[in-house]
Formats: structure tokens, sequence, C-alpha cells
């Protein structure tokens, strides 16, 4: 069972963090956003991280200072500064206070994956046994996804036979529906106007056939009524004794 990596940045500029989330998402780490250090902070109060990524300009608390908080509290967490002012003040500051890497902007994705992976192996290098025991435990996050996948392919291995059954019952009527819409199409592309014509009139005298022979069925007794009546309409019209 893979391990998700929990990615923090902090940047006041969503931009950055869509962009990490861009990069890592789909390689096995869990991006989470704050938009200052204050709000960094609480969330490593709350919640276990494998890497800070912070911009190194924001308001209120430095990204500088945000890197010497947490390397007091947790010096094995790898904290990267990532920042558009990348001055050689800067990067000497950033160094002092123990950070894992400084990463000018713009970035790249390769800047972005590259700097994780330095970042985690450092940290898997320098944690106490008690951490490194911990960070192999797998992420609650990545279980609950596992299960969700081994319950979406049990369900599909018991809805396989039902999907196959309509699969065969189906097919003859989807053969049928193909074949009269490649003829469509094989009409629609015909030249010969009169022979399109001819076959109209001959499908629209096919439908009409059913009705036209209810409608003698119907109107037949009637039809009969009428001729006799105007039989003995005649034998009387034309009778000796009226001459």
């Amino acid at each position: 069972m893979k391990t998700l990596r929990k990615v923090l940045v902090v940047d006041d500029d969503p931009v950055i963090g869509k962009s990490f989330d861009r990069v890592l998402a789909g390689k096995g780490y869990a991006v989470i956003t704050a938009r200052d250090g204050e709000e960094a902070l609480r969330k490593l109060r709350d919640e276990k991280y494998d890497v800070v990524f912070t911009d190194i300009k924001m308001p209120g608390m430095s990204g500088i200072e945000v890197a010497e908080r947490i390397k007091a509290t947790q010096p094995w967490l790898p904290v990267v500064i990532v920042t558009g002012y990348g001055t050689d003040a800067n990067e000497a500051k950033a160094q002092a206070a123990g950070v894992s890497g400084f990463l000018r902007k713009p970035l790249s994705p390769e800047m972005i994956e590259g700097s994780a992976q330095k970042a985690l192996l450092e940290r898997d290098v320098t944690a106490p046994p008690e951490v490194a025991k911990e960070i192999a435990q797998p992420h609650p996050a990545v279980v609950r996804t596992e299960l969700r996948s081994a319950w979406k392919s049990i369900a599909l291995f018991i809805a396989a036979p039902f999907i196959g059954l309509i699969y065969v019952l189906a097919g003859p009527f989807i053969g049928l529906g193909m074949l009269a819409w490649m003829g469509m199409k094989a009409l629609a592309k015909h030249r010969a106007t009169r022979r399109i014509a001819v076959f109209v009139k001959d499908v629209a005298l096919f439908l009409a056939a059913p009705f036209v022979g209810l409608a003698y069925i119907v109107l037949f007794p009637f039809i009969g009524l009428g001729m006799l009546a105007w039989t003995g309409a005649r034998t009387l019209l034309n009778r000796p004794d009226r001459q």
C-alpha cells in the first residue's frame, strides 16, 4: 500500500498552489494550501505534513520566519523557499534558517517535482526513529482511496455477467439499427433524385398499406349496401310499367 505524501504550499498567490497541485497530485502527493504564515502554522499543528513549500514575501509573517518556526518544533520537516525575489541575501537567510532548498519563480514542473523528491529524501535520512516509523504508515486518505478502488473492482466483477447478457440480448437490435443507419447515410449520399423519390414512394405505400386495408375492411359493408341501393334504384327506374 502506497503512502500519500502531504505537501503544504504557503503562498498568498493561489496560482502557485494550483501549479503544485497540477504537477504533484497524480504522483502520490496531496497538496494543501495556506494563504499566509499564520494559517500554515495552524495547519501544521493540526496535521502531519511531509514537506512545506513557502513563499518568502507574504503579508504578515515572511517565509523565512515560517521556516524558523517550523524548524524550532519539527527540525526533520523539510521546508523549501519559493520566491520571485531570489537575491543572494534572501538565499543566505533561508539557508541559515535550515531550509532544504530555494526555488526561484517562475517554476517549471521539473523544478517542483525534483525539489519535492530531494526534500523527502533529506527528511527520510534526518527524521528520528519514531518519526520514521510514523512516516512509513499508510496515510488514511490512501487507505480510503484503495478501499474505494477495491469495492469498485468487486462491483464490476459481480456486474460483468449481467452486462454480458445485456449485450447478447441487445446485439441483434444494435446490429439492425447500425444497418438502418448505414442505409440511410448511403441513401443521403445518393445523387439519383428520381430513384430516391421512387424509394420514398414505395416506403410510404408500404407503411400506408395496413391502414388502407383497415379502411377497406371498415368501409366494405357500407360500399356493398350503397351498390345494392344503386342497383335497386336503377331496376325500379327501368321497369316496363314505368314506360
